[in-house]
């Protein structure tokens, strides 16, 4: 295998380790010019199209957050309203900087706005060199 096949099997692999499967439309919110490039290509690469932004109108199979600690919007607020375009038994991936980089969250402070807006935690995950994830999902019950 070549070291670019090998690559990119890696990154769709992350995409899928990370919940996303074929055929999902994902919504991106929070884009901006530091977002992990890798990440989102291999999100794509797995579900087979491209990213919607935060102005697609129609309900999604999932969401990819970026926020960081200078964000203007509270983050439960933002959490209540993404899980509103979510499809029942979507994901919400918060992406937040590592520690040590530029507007790093606490992870704390994603899973105190996850309990009030509602959603349960599954898991942590690195996201890439610079980012890290908090994969959330509806109870089962709003499910």
């Amino acid at each position: 295998m070549s070291a670019t096949a090998g690559q990119a099997q890696s990154e769709r692999g992350l995409a899928e380790r990370l919940g996303f499967k074929p055929g999902q439309v994902v919504q991106e919110f929070g884009f901006d010019d530091d977002v992990d490039e890798q990440l989102r290509a291999s999100i794509a690469e797995s579900t087979g199209s491209e990213l919607v932004d935060e102005d697609y109108a129609d309900v999604v199979d999932a969401a990819l957050l970026w926020w960081r600690d200078d964000e203007e919007d509270d983050l439960t607020d933002v959490l209540v309203d993404v899980s509103a375009t979510i499809e029942g038994g979507g994901i919400i991936l918060v992406l937040t900087p590592k520690a040590g980089r530029e507007g790093h969250v606490p992870p704390s402070d994603v899973a105190e706005a996850a309990t009030t807006a509602g959603l349960s935690q599954t898991s942590a995950v690195s996201a890439g060199p610079d980012w890290s994830g908090t994969r959330l999902v509806l109870p089962k019950a709003q499910r």
